[in-house]
């Protein structure tokens, strides 16, 4: 059976993040490497992220990980190194966002800023399924359970546990094969 490359996204250190939610995405990052499928996540330059926090538990328990850079250079921040490093040759916030999401059979997204208020899109925009945390704010928590524009594509849809975000979202991608 295929894996399924689950995307993880969410709010970068600079938006300071609470420790629960941290937690959260730790959780998240176990519970998909648990499942025997691949987390997908940006691989930041400057500060780390719930996403890569949710990679490196993820990694921890055996999971694969597969990292989207921005730039050229293979330098990305801190000591932990995904599984499989790609870098996109296009910047954050100018394009690494599309290599990123499109590479993903579903995304979870859990708080984020703009960053992942773009990768929510993308991933609209592509029929990506979306499953959100709607706890800790930010835009998963704005969008949960709504669509993002009248076009009505897909809702994001909400979760409450990290299992129930994996659990759903392996759900909503093997509806879309």
């Amino acid at each position: 059976m295929k894996k399924l490359q689950i995307g993880v996204m969410g709010s970068a250190a600079d938006l300071n993040f609470s420790d629960e939610a941290l937690n959260f995405a730790k959780e998240i990052g176990k519970c998909i490497a648990k499942s025997e499928n691949i987390l997908v996540y940006g691989a930041e330059k400057e500060y780390t992220s719930l996403s890569t926090e949710a990679a490196k538990v993820a990694s921890k328990n055996g999971g694969i990980t597969v990292g989207v850079a921005g730039g050229k250079d293979k330098k990305i921040y801190g000591k932990y190194r995904p599984t499989i490093l790609i870098n996109s040759g296009l910047e954050i916030g100018g394009g690494r966002e599309f290599n990123l999401v499109l590479s993903c059979d579903v995304i979870i997204a859990i708080s984020g800023g703009s960053g992942t208020l773009t990768e929510m899109a993308i991933a609209y925009q592509a029929g990506i399924p979306i499953v959100v945390i709607d706890k800790f704010g930010g835009w998963a928590n704005k969008l949960s359970n709504e669509y993002i524009d009248d076009r009505k594509r897909l809702k994001c849809i909400s979760a409450n546990t990290p299992q129930e975000a994996v659990n759903k979202a392996i759900e909503l991608a093997n509806q879309k094969k």
